[in-house]
């Protein structure tokens, strides 16, 4: 007699906890609202290797160890890489033409701005330029840097160099303006 009520006392408690199980259901926009408030990523990515592609082109590639995705912001929503980022633009028939290295970064969505700090490094493979800086802001609509860190611009052909603070160029590191220049600059008269 004691094993009917055994199988009954279990069959009830399945019954109870298979009912708990369907009734624990939240609605996705109040999930991302719990995380927005609690100023929690919607979610995370663990070493993302991010392919972009226009026309079935490579256009570039982003590489990080983490990206957490903070969409989920009404007003501002970025992306942020806080073990660092490493995107390459690719030009010129598929040859890597920019490479761009932080620690950290922040991407913002609607502004399309980024925010790239610590040891901040851009090359141009194709200009053999580098661009060595703590802070660089990047426009990407407009495909432009800028910076009021101090930073050093590289020749790569001839390793001569320009020191100052504040920076702005396109993102392919020509055109580029300084604000402060610190040290010799060496210059062509046929530049000037």
């Amino acid at each position: 007699m004691n094993k009917p009520f055994e199988i009954l006392k279990k069959s009830i408690a399945v019954v109870l906890f298979t009912a708990m199980l369907f009734s624990c259901t939240n609605d996705s926009k109040e999930v991302r609202d719990f995380l927005a408030e609690k100023n929690l990523p919607i979610g995370v990515a663990k070493d993302a290797y991010h392919v972009y592609k226009d026309s079935g082109r490579i256009t570039s590639k982003l590489i990080t160890p983490q990206l957490n995705d903070f969409s989920n912001r009404k007003n501002h929503p970025y992306n942020e890489f806080p073990k660092g980022v490493k995107i390459i633009n690719y030009e010129n028939d598929g040859k890597d033409s920019v490479t761009v290295v932080g620690d950290y970064a922040l991407s913002y969505a609607k502004t399309s701005i980024s925010e790239l700090r610590g040891n901040v490094v851009v090359v141009n493979h194709t200009d053999k330029m580098k661009l060595e800086t703590d802070q660089l802001f990047w426009d990407q609509k407009n495909k432009y840097f800028f910076s009021e860190k101090p930073f050093v611009l590289t020749k790569l052909t001839d390793s001569t160099f320009t020191k100052g603070t504040g920076f702005e160029s396109r993102e392919d590191l020509t055109k580029w303006v300084s604000k402060n220049i610190t040290g010799d600059l060496i210059t062509n008269e046929d530049e000037l």
